[in-house]
């Protein structure tokens, strides 16, 4: 299993909106960097991702499970652009903020402290345990 992080801005696609689509998830849609689409072809069903509001909360709020591989955007006709279908899997009891994981040094070389405007980036397993554990999981 591989671990990812998801950011979406919470006023355009919240944690809320992902918990309310229950065991049928949704389409992680309308991504538009290279980078981040090829990181969705390597995801497999299954693997799990953290959910992270971006914008003035910046924080981990939720885990996700990859319940479909990439396969075409249907927000675009443009065949370059592939996504991946999460549902919410749990809520993280404490979420935890941007802050609190850049202070965090285990964590100096998560993708999210290096690159955080990647909408889609991996996480490492140990970075997963990490930020489980500061969330309360």
């Amino acid at each position: 299993m591989a671990y990812w992080l998801f950011k979406s801005e919470p006023n355009t696609w919240s944690w809320q909106n992902q918990v309310d689509k229950g065991d049928a998830g949704e389409e992680w849609d309308g991504v538009r960097n290279y980078q981040a689409r090829n990181f969705m072809r390597d995801m497999k069903v299954g693997d799990r991702g953290f959910f992270y509001h971006s914008l003035k909360e910046k924080s981990v709020v939720g885990i996700v499970e990859v319940i479909a591989e990439a396969h075409p955007d249907s927000t675009t006709d443009d065949e370059r652009w592939e996504c991946v279908d999460i549902k919410a899997i749990e809520s993280v009891p404490n979420p935890v903020s941007l802050d609190m994981i850049k202070s965090d040094p285990r964590l100096a070389d998560m993708v999210l402290v290096k690159n955080a405007r990647l909408s889609v980036q991996p996480v490492t397993e140990s970075e997963w345990k990490i930020v489980c554990e500061m969330g309360g999981l």
